[in-house]
């Protein structure tokens, strides 16, 4: 029992060993001990704890806070799209070019995505609040299996990236998806604003279709590295494009069921 014990603490000692010292110095990134804890607490108030609270008491409006929150989103999604053109990472990209040899300026820049990517896996981890308004206005019918699947997976995936295999070229997913985010949260600003601005709500569908459209410009994006010889490590491209096919098949479930069957339902009345 004491020799299990110990060889399930030294492969979890290996385990904490990450792609670099200082990346596990940081908080959150030592083990994955807190990330773990958060993702499952998460998971706990949305799914349980979470809708038999709130089951007999009133849903909270929250107006204020959604308006505060949804526009702080908008702003901080800004902030990583514009980002790469301070940096210089954004000249890397036009450059189109991978795998030069290390230089002063290409580690600072290398330093810059670390600390860029640890501030996006903060993001992750507040964007979490998102399911739990929803089931504090309860509205426990968007607490879906895409919703939490969504949340869940984007904070332990951002934090495995960081752990163990960052890299510029990766840097590309989380800019783009920021600027889809810019276009969510305002949906979301301008809805939170009140029932007179849901007649500028109209472009919902669209906001999908573009969903759609930035998982099939990753995907396309990972066969371009690769097929420019960036040396991505092998797991970083397994890991995103099997998380990135099963996102696009489950929001292309959503958009068959939320669109295709109401505009049916629209043409048979």
């Amino acid at each position: 029992m004491n020799s299990y014990v110990e060889r399930i603490s030294v492969q979890y000692r290996n385990f904490s060993q990450g792609a670099d010292p200082l990346i596990d110095s940081w908080t959150l990134m030592q083990t994955p001990t807190p990330i773990l804890s958060i993702t499952g607490l998460y998971l706990v108030f949305v799914l349980w704890i979470g809708p038999r609270w709130m089951e007999h008491r009133k849903p909270f409006e929250l107006k204020r806070m959604l308006i505060a929150y949804n526009a702080a989103q908008v702003i901080v999604s800004t902030g990583f799209c514009l980002a790469p053109f301070f940096t210089g990472l954004f000249s890397k990209y036009m450059s189109m070019s991978c795998g030069e040899p290390a230089t002063d300026s290409s580690k600072e820049l290398q330093l810059t995505v670390w600390n860029g990517a640890w501030m996006y896996l903060l993001l992750k981890i507040v964007e979490l609040f998102d399911t739990v308004f929803f089931v504090l206005r309860k509205k426990q019918n968007q607490v879906s299996f895409l919703h939490v699947y969504h949340h869940t997976i984007m904070v332990l995936f951002t934090w495995f990236y960081l752990k163990y295999i960052p890299g510029t070229q990766a840097a590309f997913i989380g800019v783009l998806n920021s600027f889809v985010h810019i276009v969510m949260y305002t949906y979301y600003l301008i809805a939170a604003l009140g029932p007179q601005y849901q007649k500028y709500l109209w472009w919902k569908r669209y906001m999908t279709t573009l969903q759609l459209l930035q998982f099939g410009i990753m995907l396309c994006y990972f066969v371009l590295i690769n097929s420019m010889q960036c040396h991505v490590p092998r797991a970083l491209t397994y890991f995103f494009v099997s998380n990135i096919t099963i996102f696009l098949f489950l929001f292309i479930n959503f958009y068959r069921k939320a669109y295709r069957k109401r505009s049916a339902s629209v043409k048979n009345d």
